[in-house]
């Protein structure tokens, strides 16, 4: 441990919205760095948001109170920037599948070029979170299914404020 600054990282993401595995792998991280500073990114250049940056933020925040060394912040800059803005020195991401290595991979070599002293440092999924992804539950929650054992309950509750029964015209599957 250092005398004088924590050591720490960020975990950067759109978090649109936030889910179980997003929240292992904060969870799993803060017990590793002494300081998480969770990066909202505010308007994602590569996807439209569901839900508003506050809403997201607000997500977070409820669902990791209780834990101490994690603070929700936004940012708007290149991810190194924001890094930099808080003396980060790594970058933590989690994995689910070669896919998510496909475009992580791509993301690691740009920013490694732009801050070669910002590492990023990667985190499996737990094997009970591999498979859900915020378009996923999106998707999953639009069409009026249950999304409460892959987000946290604020989540879930707002999904079922949005879409009550489902997408207006959303055909029933057979196995519902």
């Amino acid at each position: 441990m250092s005398d004088s600054q924590p050591v720490t990282c960020i975990c950067p993401g759109s978090y649109d919205p936030v889910t179980l595995g997003h929240l292992d792998i904060i969870r799993r991280t803060a017990g590793i760095f002494e300081r998480v500073i969770v990066g909202v990114v505010r308007d994602p250049q590569h996807k439209a948001t569901m839900f508003s940056v506050e809403e997201r933020v607000g997500f977070i925040a409820e669902a990791l109170s209780d834990v101490p060394n994690v603070q929700v912040e936004v940012f708007s800059d290149l991810v190194v920037e924001f890094a930099r803005r808080f003396g980060a020195r790594t970058m933590v991401k989690g994995l689910r599948a070669i896919s998510d290595f496909e475009w992580e991979f791509q993301m690691h070599h740009l920013n490694r070029n732009l801050a070669p002293e910002v590492e990023t440092m990667y985190l499996m999924s737990s094997p009970q979170y591999s498979f859900i992804s915020s378009s996923g539950v999106k998707e999953v929650a639009s069409f009026g299914g249950n999304v409460d054992d892959l987000v946290p309950e604020p989540v879930a509750r707002r999904f079922r404020e949005l879409f009550p029964q489902g997408k207006p015209g959303a055909p029933v599957s057979p196995q519902e």
